[in-house]
Parts: structure tokens; C-alpha cells; sequence
């Protein structure tokens, strides 16, 4: 009985860490915290800017944001199916559809207004997309943004329809702040050896012996893309 209680204690106590920490990802034993504090839409770095834009607007441009954050996370997550960045972000392109298409028809009003010309408007919106979609490629952060981006998709996943604006200004500074690397938390130096293979070329190779003065060391690091 004295063991049993000890172990309880031992679960309520990690059970009280745990809940006091972010939960962690696939990718760490421990992950950093990337949480921030909720934005408006007119901070630095937190996306393409704006100038003049009204409350609403603004909005609009945090949820056309996270809209292409999560479609970039969907694309390049894959790596990773139990993310299931791609099946949450079609399911929120069906539940939050009406939101979506009133972001987009109130940026596409507010380029209209600031720009000359309906033609200079419609210009501006198109590169206001390309560079929102490409502020999110990342490649040395990449298992920071797609665990970031899988956590706030079923967030916006189990939003009510209408709060996905709730969710992308909530959530979008944690978002931007994951696209920096960050490594393993709980145990920082902890590193993981490269893989290493020999060399295959015919002229390495004699009776099945490596020749070494020929190739030098037999084991080499395996080059691969990073993640």
C-alpha cells in the first residue's frame, strides 16, 4: 500500500508540472515556449503590413495570415501524418468558410481604397498573398512551425464558426515566433550524431575490403535536407 502511494504521489506531482508547461511535441521531450500575448494586427513582424487599415481590416489580414500559415504547414508537414496538418486545414477551409471569404473580400476593399486604381489595388492584393505565403517557409525552425501551426489548427478546428479571427489573433504571435529555431528544452545538450555510410564507388572497394588510401575514412556523414 506504502508503494502504491508513493507512486500516486510521484503521477499527481508530473501530472502538476506538465499542466504547468506547454505540452510537448512530436519532435522534443521538452519544447520551447513560444506562447505570446494576443495582437491586433498592426505590430511589427507579425505580417505584411497595412498602412491605414480600420480595425476590421486589420483583422482580416491576421485571419488571411493564419489562413496561409496553416496552408504552408499543410504543404510542408507532411513529414509528420500524426500532425494531421493536412486533414485539419480541410477541415477548417469547410467550417470556417464564410469567415474566410469575408477576410478576403475586406482585404481586397481595402486595397481597392488605398491604391489608385481598381488595376494598382488588385495588384497589391496579389503580392500581399505571395509574400504572406512565403513569410512562413522555414526550413532550420521547421519542427518548431509544424507542431506550432498543428496545435493552433485544431484550436481553429474546434473554434465556433466566426472565432477563427479569435484564434488567429490569439495565437499568431506564438505562430511568428516559432518560425525561429529552437532545439530540445529539457535536455539542451542532448545532439544527435549524424548517420554515417561508406562510400559505394566501385574503385573504394577490393574483394569486399574498403581501400582507405584510395577513399579515405570508410564512414562518412550522410548529407540530408535539413528539417
Amino acid at each position: 500500500m506504502q508503494k502504491v502511494g508513493i507512486v500516486g504521489a510521484w503521477v499527481a506531482l508530473a501530472a502538476g508540472v506538465l499542466a504547468t508547461t506547454p505540452a510537448s511535441a512530436q519532435f522534443f521531450f521538452k519544447s520551447k515556449d513560444l506562447r505570446g500575448q494576443p495582437i491586433i494586427g498592426n505590430e511589427d513582424g507579425m505580417g505584411h503590413p497595412l498602412p491605414g487599415a480600420t480595425p476590421a481590416e486589420l483583422r482580416a489580414g491576421v485571419v488571411w495570415n493564419m489562413r496561409a500559415a496553416l496552408n504552408v504547414a499543410a504543404l510542408q508537414c507532411q513529414f509528420e501524418p500524426t500532425l494531421l496538418t493536412v486533414q485539419n486545414y480541410n477541415a477548417i477551409l469547410a467550417d470556417h468558410r464564410a469567415e474566410l471569404a469575408t477576410s478576403f473580400d475586406t482585404l481586397g476593399k481595402y486595397f481597392t481604397r488605398v491604391a489608385k486604381t481598381k488595376k494598382e489595388g488588385q495588384i497589391a492584393l496579389d503580392q500581399f498573398g505571395t509574400r504572406t505565403y512565403s513569410g512562413f517557409a522555414t526550413v532550420a525552425a521547421q519542427f518548431n512551425f509544424c507542431a506550432t501551426a498543428a496545435s493552433i489548427g485544431r484550436d481553429a478546428l474546434y473554434a465556433p464558426r466566426g472565432g477563427f479571427g479569435e484564434v488567429a489573433m490569439a495565437r499568431m504571435r506564438e505562430l511568428r515566433n516559432s518560425l525561429k529555431p529552437f532545439g530540445e528544452q529539457q535536455f539542451p545538450s542532448l545532439q544527435v550524431l549524424p548517420a554515417t555510410l561508406p562510400r559505394f564507388d566501385e574503385a573504394c572497394w577490393k574483394k569486399q575490403e574498403f581501400v582507405e588510401k584510395k577513399c579515405g575514412t570508410p564512414l562518412t556523414p550522410v548529407v540530408y535536407a535539413a528539417r
